[in-house]
């Protein structure tokens, strides 16, 4: 059964094009990763400093195994960018029927 990782992002104020920049560089290198099904990068409607990206994953080794195709220099230069630690969790699907 597939998994979905939800991760949110808070730009600065003056980085929120740097940091979809960024974000945009990353999905291009984990979309082609073994396991990865979808990747879409979305930013909230009434506040352009702050951005999501939905993952689909086979497995949750499958999503851990793609982060080693981001060089770690790249992660400590985005770093910067943000305005709050960025937050990411795995979600399963609830089948129909549950409550």
């Amino acid at each position: 059964m597939p998994i979905t990782r939800i991760n949110e992002f808070q730009a600065k104020p003056d980085k929120a094009t740097a940091l979809r920049d960024f974000l945009r560089s990353v999905i291009a290198r984990i979309i082609d990763a073994p396991g990865c099904r979808s990747c879409e990068l979305l930013v909230q409607r009434d506040d352009g400093t702050r951005l999501a990206i939905i993952e689909v994953w086979d497995t949750v080794e499958a999503h851990q195994a793609s982060v080693s195709r981001i060089p770690p220099g790249l992660l400590q230069q985005a770093q910067t960018l943000f305005a709050a630690p960025a937050r990411g969790a795995y979600y399963d699907p609830v089948s129909e029927g549950a409550v």
